[in-house]
């Protein structure tokens, strides 16, 4: 019942954030067509402090940090180390654990992201300024996908619900990899030495025990800054820092019930109705805190406690500035990247998964898992196409403050491939999922 309570709870949050993320992403583009317009784009380009004496934690190679600089560069990688944690997850005892279990979704996965590809260079011409934008399609948005799927509840067989999540978590590591070859320049190895060797000294400590949170968050931000130097885009670096947290707990699980046992049968009685502890009491109640904390791995705790920061804060807030497609005063949205990036979302990411799950099971090389037919491969296939969040990073790499009009057509393209997509794999779950449970 706990198990089923707490797939329960993750639903829901994954549909309010799913509404959140749609929501303050309609309120961007609106306010950016609005007499607002001038507010938001100061807003956005708002330089940032964070000092101690002359030194400036906000800033890159002299220069401060505007706001959506910060978001993008600094809040984001909060979220690709929640992703990190859970590709790390996935791999030690999840639907990556095993090649009969990844096989399936990896293929999947490996076609979500090469048609979009094609069909995008089919468009744009790489080696061009429309052709930088290649790897936009490639994404899928774990969170919104999920969030369209438990719209349907109990209807969703738990196969398929996987499937989805673990070629999303492919299609991150593609993303990821693409972010750390393509979206690099102008390396300084002297930033990069420092930052592996205080990964060295993370990952031995880890191996001895440590499991300080503060003591890891302090050492997160000095990589953190090491990176915004040294040219690797410093999301990756957030990526890395995801591997280095240990997931073995310090207490099994076995001995954490002993040691409850024995804590609960020395616990000292109440005398009569009294409501304040004794402190004998508090402190029994602290050993048993002290153990529950021990018994969760730093890894899962991290990607608990980050779950909440993440869902409702960074990614609302990053929608919010990273949205604001401009209809009009120059903001040209229809062109050959915008149709680029909806085609190879809907088109491209449906018959990349669709196709590629076809070739794996006629091929034999994995079964069909239980659950999931051709019908609903079908419906998850378009839900692939919501590649909102990553979708949206990559474009601002690609484009920047340099292709103003290209950019805004990508945010376009995404917006709109994102929806039809979400739109589409909805209404074509909704029948043919069965009626009932």
């Amino acid at each position: 019942m706990t198990i089923l309570r707490s797939m329960r709870n993750f639903s829901a949050m994954n549909i309010v954030a799913s509404i959140l993320l749609f929501v303050t992403a309609i309120a961007a583009a609106i306010i950016a067509n609005s007499p607002l317009a001038p507010a938001y784009q100061e807003f956005l380009s708002h330089e940032l402090h964070f000092r101690i004496g002359s030194f400036n934690l906000l800033s890159h190679g002299g220069q401060n940090l505007t706001m959506i600089e910060f978001i993008n560069d600094g809040l984001m990688t909060v979220f690709f180390l929640l992703v990190g944690l859970e590709i790390k997850r996935e791999l030690l005892v999840g639907e990556l654990s095993s090649f009969r279990k990844a096989v399936l979704p990896f293929i999947a996965a490996c076609g979500g992201m090469l048609i979009p590809v094609l069909i995008y260079s089919f468009i744009c011409t790489p080696y061009t300024p429309e052709g930088q934008g290649l790897a936009i399609p490639m994404a899928t948005d774990i969170a919104f996908s999920l969030g369209v799927l438990s719209l349907l509840g109990k209807r969703v067989p738990l196969s398929l619900k996987i499937f989805l999540t673990a070629f999303a978590v492919v299609d991150d590591i593609g993303g990821i990899l693409v972010i750390a070859v393509f979206y690099s320049s102008h390396v300084a190895y002297g930033y990069l030495l420092v930052a592996a060797l205080l990964f060295v000294l993370l990952y031995f400590i880890g191996k001895h025990g440590a499991t300080n949170k503060l003591f890891f968050l302090i050492i997160g931000v000095i990589i953190w800054y090491l990176f915004l130097q040294s040219g690797i885009h410093s999301t990756i670096a957030g990526v890395l820092f995801a591997f280095i947290i240990p997931a073995k707990p310090q207490l099994h699980v076995g001995k954490y019930i002993e040691r409850i046992r024995r804590i609960i049968n020395t616990f000292p009685t109440m005398e009569g109705n009294s409501i304040v502890l004794t402190n004998e009491q508090i402190a029994k109640l602290k050993q048993v805190e002290s153990a529950s904390d021990r018994v969760i791995s730093p890894l899962q705790s991290l990607e608990d406690n980050l779950h909440g920061a993440v869902n409702y804060i960074i990614l609302p807030l990053f929608a919010f500035v990273n949205a604001g497609v401009v209809f009009s005063g120059g903001g040209e949205v229809m062109g050959k990247v915008s149709i680029a990036v909806a085609l190879g979302l809907l088109c491209g990411k449906f018959l990349g998964i669709y196709f590629f799950t076809w070739l794996a099971i006629k091929s034999r090389l994995t079964p069909m898992p239980e659950g999931m037919n051709w019908k609903n491969i079908a419906g998850v296939s378009l839900l692939g196409g919501i590649g909102f969040t990553v979708s949206l990073f990559i474009a601002n790499l690609s484009f920047g403050s340099t292709y103003p009009i290209l950019l805004n057509q990508a945010k376009f393209g995404v917006l709109s491939g994102t929806v039809l997509a979400g739109a589409l794999g909805y209404i074509v779950l909704y029948l043919v999922l069965p009626k009932k449970k």
